[in-house]
């Protein structure tokens, strides 16, 4: 049996996974611990807490529990400069949300010495993160997007109802903000009464009213892909979301790699126009209407579910940065067809779409047998599923028992050694 491609990484450059958002669930940094790790890179990463399930790879060659916020621009940057000193050596940064990618762009200068990153218009990635402002972008540029409007108030998002009608998708214009983090980022609601409620809770900050365009589970398309300094887009990857968290309105619960040409070519021509480099995640659905693939999401960083894609050469997203990063090509390859499972939301997901009658117990079995890898669990690194099981089971026992909110100085981050340390590192300490 021929063996799967792997190829040849700078081992003596590390990486280091970025996250300033407290959500232990995340399971895109356990993807690049993984991806990169397996390939021999020292892979060393921000955890929001001790016994974070992505911090219990075998892979991981260090950690640091940290929860800086975002509202303190010169606490992230120091203790950032701290992590590089601890690292020794000039690492590649991957970060793995929106607040990490904005903050990396917009402090460029300062990181620069310290960290590998592209270098790119420090403007844009807040420019495609901002659900509004990249409305109206497209609507500049000409690309296919929803009708999109900004409301303060149920009298101003019932104007807008009146044209679109019910469903509709609510959104966070600006989800990475602290105030933003506790609350669902986007919302697809089908009354008055839901909508009422969601104005409520957000207490005068405005929200983005999104139209729900008509299709199936065969609409829902991403795009993954890496720029170089030139902008050219090598490997990009198309894929279908098949379910999703909420149904029709979140998060990838299960997904495929599917080839789209016609995706592929508009997502390129966008990324070269904008000047993009570096990874991004766009999400985009094909309007029956008009038959045209209309951008929602423009995720500035890598995505979650980025370990769905790879090619015949052993190159994901995540591999491809760290080649291009450390001057090194990216070999030319096909994309692979493969299934992608998030083992934590992919059951809630399906009880969703099953609520709706899009989905019975026959087809979700059938559907399992397409996974190809899954979020949590790999037969080379069984912790990470373990832990992840743990935590969620105790979140569920926790569930009629709110925790106490607690106000706090957040704290100097405090390294751990991951189980990938070598035995002469952890003497070195």
């Amino acid at each position: 049996m021929p063996q799967p491609c792997r190829p040849e990484l700078d081992r003596d450059t590390p990486a280091l996974v970025l996250k300033l958002d407290a959500n232990v669930f995340h399971h895109g940094g356990l993807g690049v611990i993984r991806s990169l790790g397996r390939l021999g890179v020292g892979v060393y990463a921000v955890q929001e807490e001790r016994f974070t399930p992505a911090g219990a790879s075998r892979y991981l060659r260090g950690g640091w529990v940290w929860r800086p916020g975002t509202e303190d621009a010169d606490r992230v940057l120091l203790g950032l400069l701290r992590l590089a000193d601890r690292i020794g050596r000039r690492s590649v940064l991957l970060p793995t949300d929106d607040a990490g990618a904005l903050f990396v762009a917009e402090h460029e200068a300062e990181l620069r010495e310290a960290f590998l990153f592209p270098k790119l218009d420090p403007g844009l990635p807040r420019q495609v993160a901002d659900k509004y402002a990249l409305y109206e972008l497209c609507r500049r540029l000409g690309v296919p997007c929803a009708a999109t409007t900004l409301a303060s108030s149920l009298t101003e998002a019932e104007e807008f109802l009146s044209t679109t009608g019910f469903p509709v998708i609510v959104k966070l214009v600006r989800p990475w903000h602290e105030h933003g983090r506790q609350r669902r980022s986007t919302t697809l609601v089908h009354t008055r009464e839901e909508l009422s409620a969601l104005f409520e809770r957000a207490g005068g900050t405005s929200l983005m009213l999104q139209e729900c365009l008509p299709g199936g589970a065969d609409a829902d398309w991403f795009f993954h892909g890496y720029c170089d300094a030139r902008s050219i887009c090598r490997p990009a990857f198309t894929g279908r979301k098949r379910r999703s968290y909420p149904a029709h309105a979140g998060l990838t619960a299960f997904g495929r790699a599917e080839p789209n040409a016609e995706l592929a070519a508009g997502a390129r021509n966008l990324l070269g126009r904008l000047g993009y480099r570096g990874i991004m995640d766009l999400d985009l659905r094909r309007d029956p209407r008009d038959g045209e693939y209309k951008l929602l999401d423009f995720n500035p960083r890598l995505g979650a579910q980025f370990r769905l894609f790879t090619d015949d050469t052993g190159v994901d997203v995540a591999v491809a940065a760290h080649l291009d990063l450390t001057g090194r090509e990216i070999p030319p390859g096909r994309p692979v067809d493969r299934g992608f499972l998030v083992e934590n939301y992919d059951p809630i997901a399906a009880a969703g779409y099953w609520r709706r009658g899009e989905l019975d117990l026959r087809a979700w079995l059938r559907s399992l047998r397409e996974v190809d890898e899954l979020a949590w669990f790999a037969r080379d690194d069984l912790r990470p599923f373990g832990l992840m099981c743990a935590r969620l089971g105790w979140r569920v026992l926790r569930r009629p028992f709110p925790p106490r909110s607690r106000s706090r100085t957040p704290a100097p981050p405090r390294y751990r050694p991951g189980r990938a340390t070598s035995h002469t590192e952890r003497g070195n300490r």
